[in-house]
Parts: structure tokens; C-alpha cells; sequence
């Protein structure tokens, strides 16, 4: 992982920084804002990791990266984004229009107009080029298929900058933000707005809390890896063990639930020993049940000691 002193804003934890600091928050916000959308932006309140949740507990909430109210004005989603596998590309449209679905639910009170809807422009800034075009700037409305030039307004809108895109003819001052935000050193801060948010950027870094912070989210961040990792490994060897079953029987659906719900790597190493050498299911079965009650003895017995 990167160190902080080397973060640019294209990383998530430099953006969250610089647009939550209290000093630095909002005057970066409302630059960055303005080189991208191409005017004023008035008075912002900055909310970073904004989250939704889902009205159930099984529905899928939302956590914004960076989420800016303007004042009088319209509200802003903006999303540093490096995740560049094919996967998530491809899930971008529908990753946005579920972000704009609960930004409009959170902001529509009960019994209000759907008039009273804001306007929200949600903005990925990513380092690749989410559609192949080239394009610095992919602007997203909704609008009729049947007559293009029929007036739709509904107020939502979405802006994907490519930091590294050309096509278009973008603004220079746009341009200049994009090779900053992706490489964030006094070299890019090439205009006066750059070098002052270039100045903003070196003394968030430089902020004890700033480093603090970052030094719990490496931790996190470390140990979801680490944790991702063991589950990897234990999902690998879970199919390893249904397979080795399957040559000696029919797997019941109850057991293979079993096998692919443990998630401890001594236990599941022990399983696949055991499944290699069972002659049937029940055999296997019978060990495993064995191992469970000798780790409840071991338990039992430590606790009394």
C-alpha cells in the first residue's frame, strides 16, 4: 500500500482527508467542483462517507466517497475511482443509477412534492477510461430514445472524468486538474488555483490527525486483506473437499452447506485429510463430528483449568 506523503487524490483516503478537513474541506471541494462542472458553486457543506442504508437489514445500503451540499443549489456525489478490472467497468451504470436512487430517496421527505426533488450530479473521477472513447468528460442525462431533441428534465445528472482523456477539447483548467488529481506533486500545480490546492493537499498530509487516521485505515485495510485472503483459501479448499466426496457418494445439500460455511484453515485442512481418506459420506461425517467434540473437550477443559 502506498504511503501517505505518496497519495494522490485519486486515492481514496487523500480525498476523504483533504474534502473533511475543517480548515481545507470545503475551499478544495467547491475548486475542484468549479474546474469540473465549468462555473460558480456557492456555499458547500461537505459530507464525507456519507451512508445510506438499505430500508431492510438485507437490503444493500450506500456509502458515498465525498457528498457535498450547495447551498440553494444542487447536490453533489464525487467518487475517486481506480477500480479498473472489467467487472466493476461494466457495473459503473448501474452502480451510479443505484447511488442516484438513494440519494433522491434520502433527500425526499415524506409527503413532500417530487418537485421539491434537488437536482444531483454524481461524479466519478477515474484513471481509466470507463467507455473507450477517450473522452475527459462523459456527460450522462436520461432523455427519450424515440426523440432525441424532446426536452427531459428530471435532474439528475452524471459526470465521468477521465483524468487522462483528450477528446473533446476539455478546458485547459480541467486538463490541468485531471494529470493533478492523478499525480499530485508541486510539478502538475501548474496555474495559481493548483498550486494553492497543491498547498491544501501538503498540509493535510502533514496533519498529525490526518496520520493518525491513516494509520487505523492501513490496519483496517490490512487486515480485510488478510481476511479476504484466508476466505479465499478456505472457499478453495471447501471445493476441494465437496469434490473428494462426490467420488464416494452424493453429497447431502445439508453437509455441503456445512463444509462451505467453515471458515477456519486448521479445521478445513483437517476436513480434507479426512475426506481424502473416508470411504463414504457417513464415514466422513462420523470424523468431523468426532473433531467437534474433541475441540469442545479441548475447550471445556482449558476453560476449566
Amino acid at each position: 500500500m502506498k504511503k501517505l506523503e505518496d497519495m494522490n487524490l485519486v486515492d481514496d483516503f487523500l480525498a476523504h482527508s483533504l474534502t473533511a478537513h475543517k480548515t481545507y474541506g470545503e475551499e478544495a471541494s467547491r475548486y475542484i467542483l468549479e474546474c469540473i462542472l465549468q462555473r460558480k458553486i456557492r456555499h458547500l457543506t461537505v459530507v464525507p462517507q456519507k451512508v445510506w442504508y438499505g430500508e431492510e437489514p438485507e437490503s444493500h445500503g450506500v456509502r458515498l466517497d465525498v457528498y457535498m451540499d450547495e447551498e440553494d443549489g444542487e447536490l453533489f456525489d464525487m467518487e475517486p475511482d481506480n477500480n479498473s478490472g472489467s467487472g466493476d467497468v461494466a457495473a459503473l451504470p448501474r452502480r451510479v443509477r443505484f447511488y442516484h436512487a438513494k440519494i433522491d430517496a434520502g433527500n425526499l421527505v415524506a409527503g413532500e412534492d417530487y418537485n421539491a426533488l434537488r437536482n444531483v450530479v454524481v461524479i466519478f473521477i477515474t484513471t481509466y477510461d470507463p467507455f473507450g472513447r477517450n473522452r475527459m468528460v462523459y456527460t450522462i442525462k436520461n432523455g427519450c430514445v424515440e426523440e432525441p431533441d424532446l426536452p427531459y428534465e428530471d435532474g439528475a445528472r452524471t459526470i465521468f472524468l477521465y483524468t487522462k482523456g483528450t477528446e473533446g477539447n476539455p478546458p485547459e483548467k480541467l486538463r490541468q486538474l485531471g494529470q493533478y488529481m492523478e499525480n499530485s506533486t508541486a510539478e502538475n500545480a501548474k496555474s495559481e488555483g493548483l498550486a494553492r490546492l497543491h498547498e491544501m493537499v501538503t498540509k493535510v498530509k502533514a496533519d498529525r490527525k490526518v496520520g493518525l487516521a491513516y494509520m487505523k485505515w492501513y490496519e483496517m485495510e490490512k487486515r480485510l486483506r488478510e481476511e479476504a485472503m484466508a476466505e479465499g483459501r478456505a472457499e478453495g479448499k471447501a471445493e476441494d473437499i465437496v469434490e473428494l466426496l462426490k467420488e464416494v457418494g452424493t453429497v447431502p445439500e445439508k453437509l455441503e452447506k456445512r463444509i462451505r460455511k467453515q471458515k477456519d484453515l486448521e479445521t478445513m485442512s483437517k476436513w480434507l485429510k479426512l475426506a481424502a481418506r473416508s470411504e463414504s459420506i457417513e464415514e466422513f461425517e462420523g470424523l468431523i463430528s468426532e473433531c467437534a467434540d474433541e475441540v469442545g473437550e479441548r475447550t471445556e477443559n482449558t476453560a476449566s483449568g
